[in-house]
């Protein structure tokens, strides 16, 4: 998935950007702008307007908010592990070694998808389907805010590629 920029074409000249060494920060910027601004920013702004409009139990649990406290959890596990420590290339062997920096990523991707099927159970389940509830707006913004977390934590870790020292 990291080679998803190679095919972009400029214009008509049927020529192929060459990304070369500003791949990275392209990414990076990408990531960042992603991320920042739509996952945290506007994800948890969302979250927080909701538990503001909706401040009664009965209309907001408050217990929903666990779903975007694990999906940043496993966002910043996902991160904090390498691609050259998965493979194996990296430095320094760490505390389990490549192992390690494989159920550490596993994990991470396990609390990521629970959270954002969790947050889909959330919103049909609690909001959508049951004839209870009259407003929706919570559940959807549960689920948004686990979202764009999650579809950040993609772009971040295979947006961009690492050298190998060789």
């Amino acid at each position: 998935m990291s080679g998803f920029l190679d095919g972009i074409r400029c214009g008509d000249c049927d020529c192929a950007v060459d990304w070369g060494e500003r791949r990275n920060t392209i990414a990076s910027i990408a990531a960042g702008v992603e991320l920042h601004i739509t996952a945290f920013f506007t994800g948890w702004w969302i979250i927080i307007d909701a538990a503001v409009k909706y401040p009664d139990e009965g209309d907001f649990h408050h217990a929903y908010h666990t779903c975007g406290v694990i999906a940043t959890v496993a966002f910043l596990m996902i991160n904090a592990v390498s691609n050259g420590q998965v493979r194996g290339d990296s430095y320094s062997e760490g505390c389990m070694g490549q192992t390690g920096a494989r159920v550490w990523l596993f994990l991470g991707f396990m609390l990521a998808f629970g959270s954002l099927i969790a947050s889909m159970w959330i919103l049909f389940g609690g909001f959508v389907v049951s004839g209870k509830r009259t407003i929706v707006y919570p559940g959807i913004a549960i689920f948004f805010q686990n979202a764009f977390i999650f579809f950040g934590g993609l772009v971040f870790k295979f947006g961009r590629t690492e050298d190998l020292w060789q």
